[in-house]
């Protein structure tokens, strides 16, 4: 004995039980009651009513148990010797590559570099040169200005 679902609602239909119906292009719904086979002809979307199925998964109604958080992994990166270098010296040449010192003074040069590149424009704009919008400062092409008749 199979027992079916309810092509509406979700619900078992045990054998001897509901109905069926077969559309024009030979598709088959099982039914379990007259409620469900009206509903799916008034064609109601089994999504929005509160009883079905699927609205109830949808919902998360009725989930007894909690169920745990999955753990992710992370990933763990591991050194391997590389071209006959050991795994100590690839790690002393990472140590000694950059330090913080160098980081900091090429941080400090790029923004001294960027203030004297506001300051030449400045004078520029001040000096009665045409001024420059962000979008031809980037390259782009200028407006065509309109002549009348």
């Amino acid at each position: 004995m199979k027992i079916e679902i309810d092509s509406f609602s979700g619900a078992k239909v045990y054998p001897g039980r509901g109905t069926l119906f077969v559309r024009g292009d030979s598709r088959i719904f099982r039914f379990q009651s007259s409620k469900t086979a009206s509903l799916f002809h008034q064609r109601l979307n089994p999504r929005k009513i509160s009883w079905t199925v699927v609205y109830r998964k949808q919902h998360k109604k009725g989930i007894t148990e909690e169920v745990a958080k999955k753990r992710t992994r992370k990933t763990v990166k591991n050194l391997r010797a590389v071209g006959g270098a050991s795994v100590e010296v690839l790690k002393e040449k990472r140590r000694a590559g950059i330090s913080v010192q160098s980081k900091t003074q090429a941080a400090q040069a790029a923004k001294k570099k960027e203030r004297a590149d506001k300051a030449k424009s400045a004078v520029a704009h001040s000096r009665g040169a045409p001024k420059v919008s962000k979008q031809q400062a980037k390259g782009a092409q200028q407006k065509v200005q309109a002549t009348s008749r």
